[in-house]
């Protein structure tokens, strides 16, 4: 599935597909503070293009994961693994969100229990998340 998306500003405009992973929630420390609540994306594997000259800023969170914004309007548009291939784009950069069904919950031990998702899916802990990483041998 083609997929088009953007910031806030529509400065940083992309391009993307859709990957085997779907959509999914973040309830991470770090994805809550940096989209301001549970961070919902859509995986696009290693395939997202930004139009030339977005004005893209990128935050090292960790020593494999970054995080992409737009350096405009501060919108987070990106999860993604330092060496690209692992891409998980902000829900909210797309027209219509609700066309992406939110198949798996990750870090669910780290969810703060004020809020909760309806219906069932997928759910991954965070010792899960980071045992997946490291059978990926993510470059850095």
């Amino acid at each position: 599935m083609s997929l088009t998306g953007s910031c806030l500003c529509g400065a940083s405009t992309f391009e993307a597909e859709l990957g085997p992973m779907g959509a999914g929630a973040c309830h991470c420390g770090m994805c809550r503070k940096w989209s301001g609540g549970v961070y919902l994306s859509v995986d696009c594997g290693e395939s997202v293009k930004f139009k030339e000259g977005a004005p893209l800023g990128s935050y090292k969170g960790s020593e494999w994961g970054e995080r992409v914004f737009c350096k405009d309007c501060g919108s987070s548009l990106l999860w993604q693994t330092q060496d690209g291939k692992n891409q998980h784009v902000s829900i909210q950069c797309f027209e219509d969100p609700s066309q992406f069904e939110i198949g798996m919950e990750l870090f669910i031990d780290r969810k703060p229990s004020s809020y909760a998702l309806e219906g069932e899916r997928n759910k991954m802990t965070e010792a899960e998340i980071f045992a997946m990483f490291a059978d990926m041998e993510v470059e850095k």
